[in-house]
């Protein structure tokens, strides 16, 4: 597998933008559900990958050129979310479990648990 190109400074802003998005909706749906009594579902650093993709599909539709976020950005993220997952989730879960004890962490906190240290990859590899 090919790796990811570097991303410009600009594009990784845009990256932790949406991502600072997603973990506060994280933040305001976790509110909702403890207001209304519900459980949490789980959700792993997996889960919060694919809601970047889900994300910067949907803003690369709606305002990529805009941006500037080219045609091959979404298939870019895509390879290098598929490279670099199992070592996020590996990372992920070490910090769950600091101290021998899993702690039970909410939606919130994994995806930015989860952008932490995937924005880490890209900056090192844009450098």
């Amino acid at each position: 597998m090919e790796a990811a190109p570097p991303f410009s400074g600009h594009v990784i802003g845009l990256l932790k933008a949406y991502m600072q998005d997603l973990v506060e909706q994280a933040v305001q749906e976790e509110i909702a559900t403890e207001q209304f009594g519900f459980s949490p579902t789980p959700y792993r650093s997996y889960d919060a990958i694919s809601d970047l993709l889900a994300l910067l599909d949907d803003r690369i539709e709606s305002e990529g050129i805009q941006v500037g976020l080219s045609e091959t950005f979404l298939h870019s993220m895509w390879d290098l979310c598929d490279e670099v997952a199992p070592h996020v989730h590996e990372r992920v879960w070490m910090e769950e479990n600091i101290n021998g004890e899993q702690q039970r962490i909410g939606k919130a906190k994994t995806r930015e648990m989860t952008y932490r240290v995937l924005i880490e990859v890209i900056e090192r590899r844009s450098r």
